[in-house]
């Protein structure tokens, strides 16, 4: 008896030996899937502040917050539980899925490259539309719009980090999965919100109980910000370009095969190789938006909303 009780605690001490190895590499995954992640975490921390943009200063914060607590639900709750379910039931399901979502933003990055090229009236008309609803509907559609797309790129994000721990224990997908939740969204939601409250602290800056030094450095902050959020209003539409298409394009043996060659032909100047990658799939993406656009043109006509039917 005494020695059958020896032996299941030296199974028991085993068992918890391989565990807490097997937990110490949780850190090293999350790090690795953080790292391929990067251009995703690009594009959501480019395009989230256009979001933000226009509205009622004392709000930004508030609206960050918002988007940042869904997109953690969406993670934790929606799109990790999503991912090991498909992946232990039906993993070839997880592409398709993934290319329509990479599809969604090639056309948003289309619709907002067509808004920026419009004629004056029509964004004269837009914004005549948007000042016809009041700030809480404006506010609401922006969160509702940043949260539409970040849900794709969130299941982007969980999707390559399920591929770094299939086959691992399900103890260690499901703590990377969530160390990987919380930490990109903290990472990028706290970018975010030093963005788009860096004038308030230029002004703080700029203040008189600063030192001259001081008041320099926030004045040059206030004079710079506007022409940063423009300019990164345009990178995340390029990111969303960028992004859609590449997750297609690694959906498409075909496509996925000529991505690698083009980085393998120039391999030995890798910041070359990453430029030429991004100008294909940010072309290829541009041009998916604009056939998925005029598909979307045409099912509107054929079949109309209630609020687009022509009156009588």
């Amino acid at each position: 008896m005494p020695s059958g009780l020896f032996a299941l605690l030296d199974d028991i001490s085993a068992l918890v030996k391989v565990s807490a190895a097997s937990l110490d590499d949780v850190p090293a995954q999350v790090a690795k899937t953080t790292g391929k992640v990067s251009g995703i975490v690009i594009d959501d921390t480019a395009v989230t502040p256009k979001y933000v943009v226009g509205l009622d200063p004392s709000r930004e914060l508030s609206i960050i917050y918002q988007i940042a607590k869904k997109s953690l639900i969406n993670k934790i709750l929606i799109l990790s539980p999503a991912a090991l379910v498909l992946g232990y039931f039906a993993p070839w399901a997880i592409t398709p899925i993934l290319m329509l979502g990479g599809a969604y933003l090639c056309f948003e990055g289309y619709e907002k490259v067509h808004s920026m090229l419009s004629k004056h009236d029509e964004v004269h008309a837009e914004s005549e539309q948007v000042k016809a609803i009041t700030p809480e509907e404006l506010e609401k559609e922006r969160v509702t719009g940043a949260v539409r797309t970040d849900i794709i790129l969130s299941a982007e994000i969980m999707a390559i980090a399920y591929s770094q721990v299939t086959g691992q224990p399900i103890a260690n997908q499901i703590l990377v999965m969530l160390a990987v939740a919380v930490f990109i969204t903290v990472a990028v939601y706290g970018f975010v919100g030093l963005i788009v409250k860096a004038d308030d602290i230029g002004l703080h800056l700029a203040g008189e109980k600063f030192g001259p030094a001081t008041q320099k450095i926030g004045r040059g902050i206030v004079k710079f910000m506007p022409s940063f959020l423009r300019v990164l209003s345009y990178v995340g539409t390029a990111a969303m370009l960028w992004v859609g298409a590449e997750i297609i394009a690694h959906g498409i043996p075909f496509t996925a095969h000529l991505l690698h060659d083009l980085e393998q032909a120039l391999a030995n100047v890798p910041a070359l190789a990453w430029l030429a990658k991004v100008l294909a799939c940010g072309i290829g993406g541009l041009i998916l938006g604009f056939f998925i656009d005029q598909v979307v043109r045409l099912v509107k006509k054929v079949w109309p909303t209630k609020k687009e039917a022509p009156t009588a």
